[in-house]
């Protein structure tokens, strides 16, 4: 069955943007000290342990991209408020454009600014998880997968239970989301290594698709 949704909800939509947040995890890992700019559980628990040891410089190193993501959290939901029934442009939109803007700047970081880069990265993925939440309605995230595998077997088991086949459709798409963002994280680990710093180039492109995407209100997702 096809409907008709708001684009920000699209499938299609949210493929580019979860390819995209493969590929920063990769890069961030890979290229940039091997931190994980995207999702800040792992970040928290290497805090952790950096104050357990008293190492306090590798402390730094992991509470900046925390703190970062948070403030790309805050940032979007300002943006949000205040940009949310402007007419000539939509407000997400926004957030893409200076998610384009600071990715271009990381490339042009070199090895000695890791940790302003890693900053950027986690800022850019704080705006993009607040505001491409949503597909067909269901939350789920385009910067990371714990969330949705667990949506993705919650439903599967739900299906086996009663037999509604809308919650198995609900479920694959979760797992497609998962498989997208591995395909993203492959090809980050692929291209970082062939490029270098500058690979970071390639989430532009996917950022741009899921910004013109946006002058389109609707868009009509199998279902």
């Amino acid at each position: 069955m096809e409907s008709s949704r708001q684009m920000s909800e699209s499938v299609r939509i949210g493929i580019f943007l979860t390819m995209a947040g493969g590929f920063m995890d990769a890069y961030s890992y890979i290229c940039r000290g091997k931190v994980f700019a995207n999702a800040q559980t792992g970040n928290i628990v290497l805090l952790g342990q950096s104050l357990a040891e008293a190492n306090f410089h590798d402390a730094l190193k992991y509470i900046l991209p925390i703190v970062s993501f948070a403030l790309g959290v805050y940032l979007c939901q300002k943006i949000q408020l205040t940009y949310k029934y402007r007419q000539r442009i939509h407000w997400r939109q926004i957030v893409l454009a200076l998610e384009i803007l600071f990715v271009i700047i990381i490339g042009f970081l070199s090895k000695d600014y890791d940790s302003p880069a890693n900053m950027l990265i986690s800022f850019v993925c704080g705006m993009q998880i607040i505001a491409f939440n949503k597909f067909h309605g269901n939350a789920y995230a385009t910067t990371m997968c714990t969330g949705n595998l667990k949506s993705a077997t919650t439903l599967l088991c739900k299906y086996q239970a009663t037999g509604d086949e809308d919650l198995c459709i609900r479920s694959l798409y979760y797992f497609l989301f998962i498989f997208v963002f591995a395909l993203g994280a492959a090809i980050g680990a692929l291209v970082t290594g062939l490029v270098g710093l500058r690979s970071i180039w390639f989430v532009p492109v996917l950022l741009c698709a899921g910004f013109f995407m946006l002058f389109k209100e609707e868009a009509r997702d199998i279902f």
